[in-house]
C-alpha cells in the first residue's frame, strides 16, 4: 500500500474560535477562509490560549516570529498552519472546489499551491454547478434507500451502479438530481454477486484499463495472486477486504484461468466466499488480480 504524506480531513469549525495572527496579503486569505467556514476569528494569542482555541494560522512577515509563535501555540495544544512555511505546519490548506455540500480539496502538502490551484481550476470546468443538488437529493432519499436496501453493501453497490459514468445518476450529468426519485422507484432489483479476474503485468496504475480501475474502486474484496504492486492495490476501495492468496492451497490460483473477467453467482476466491457467507449482503464484487511479469 502506498503511503500518504498527509491525512486529508474535513474539520467543522462553524461557531468555533480560530486564532489568526498577522496582517496583509498573507493573513487576509486565511481570515476569509475561516469566516467562510463559519469560524470566529481571534487575533490575540493569550486570549486564544485562555479560551482553549485549538486551531491557529500564523502569517507574520518575520520568519523567526513565525517559528516562535508556532512553538508557543503547539505548547498550548493548538495545531498550527504557518503561511508559506510547510516545515512549520501541522496542517496545510488545500485549494477548494465548492459545490456545496460537495467539497473537493486539492493539496500538495505545501509543495506547490500553484499546482493545486490549476488542478482545481480544471476540475471546475468538468464538474457541473448542480453537483451539490445531487448530494442533497441523495441525502433526502436516505430513508427510502435504507428501506429498499437494508444491507449496507447492497446500498453501496446500488449507488455505485447509479453514480458511475453512464449510470442513471451519473455525477457529471446536470439532470441527475431530478432523476433520484425515479431511480429509487426502479432500483429494487437485486444484483447478483460478481467476480472479475485480471492479469496485471505493469506496476504503473496508469496502465490499468478504465474497467479495471472502476472495478477496483468498487470492489468489496480484492484477492492478490502474486506480488501485486502497492500502487495498483492503492486504487482499490479503502475499506475493501484485502486477501493475499495462498497459491499453494487456492484452487483458483492453481487453475491459472485469470484474464477472462467473467462473472459468477458467487466469488471464485474461496476466502472471499467465506467472508461474504457471513454477511447478509446479496450483492458483492470480488476482484482477483494475478501478477504476471512482463519480463
Amino acid at each position: 500500500m502506498s503511503e500518504l504524506q498527509n491525512l486529508p480531513l474535513f474539520h467543522r469549525i462553524a461557531g468555533q474560535k480560530v486564532l489568526v495572527l498577522g496582517e496583509g496579503d498573507a493573513a487576509e486569505p486565511k481570515r476569509r477562509l475561516v469566516e467562510r467556514a463559519g469560524g470566529i476569528i481571534i487575533d490575540d494569542m493569550a486570549q486564544a490560549v485562555d479560551q482553549g482555541v485549538r486551531i491557529a494560522f500564523v502569517a507574520y512577515d518575520d520568519a523567526k516570529a513565525c517559528e516562535v509563535a508556532a512553538i508557543n501555540m503547539r505548547c498550548a495544544g493548538m495545531i498550527v498552519n504557518v503561511v508559506d512555511k510547510p516545515d512549520l505546519c501541522d496542517f496545510t490548506t488545500p485549494s477548494i472546489l465548492d459545490r456545496n455540500p460537495v467539497l473537493i480539496a486539492v493539496g500538495t502538502g505545501g509543495a506547490s499551491a500553484g499546482l493545486a490551484k490549476h488542478i482545481r481550476l480544471r476540475l471546475e470546468r468538468i464538474l457541473p454547478q448542480g453537483l451539490g443538488k445531487l448530494a442533497e437529493a441523495l441525502f433526502a432519499a436516505r430513508a427510502k434507500l435504507r428501506e429498499q436496501f437494508p444491507d449496507g453493501g447492497d446500498r453501496r453497490r446500488a449507488l455505485d451502479e447509479a453514480l458511475r459514468e453512464g449510470g442513471a445518476l451519473d455525477a457529471l450529468v446536470a439532470e441527475s438530481p431530478e432523476r433520484v426519485a425515479g431511480w429509487l422507484d426502479s432500483a429494487l432489483e437485486a444484483q447478483s454477486s460478481e467476480t472479475a479476474e485480471f492479469v496485471i503485468s505493469s506496476a504503473d496504475p496508469e496502465d490499468l484499463t478504465v474497467r479495471q480501475s472502476r472495478m477496483l474502486g468498487e470492489a468489496d474484496a480484492v484477492c492478490a495472486i502474486g506480488d501485486i504492486p502497492a500502487a495498483i492495490l492503492a486504487r482499490a476501495r479503502a475499506d475493501a477486504v484485502r486477501i493475499a492468496c495462498d497459491v499453494t492451497t487456492c484452487p483458483n490460483a492453481q487453475q491459472g484461468n485469470a484474464g477472462s473477467g467473467g462473472d459468477s453467482a458467487s466469488p471464485r476466491c474461496p476466502r472471499a466466499a467465506q467472508q461474504f457467507a457471513l454477511s447478509e449482503s446479496r450483492n458483492t464484487l470480488t476482484v482477483i488480480l494475478r501478477w504476471q511479469s512482463a519480463d
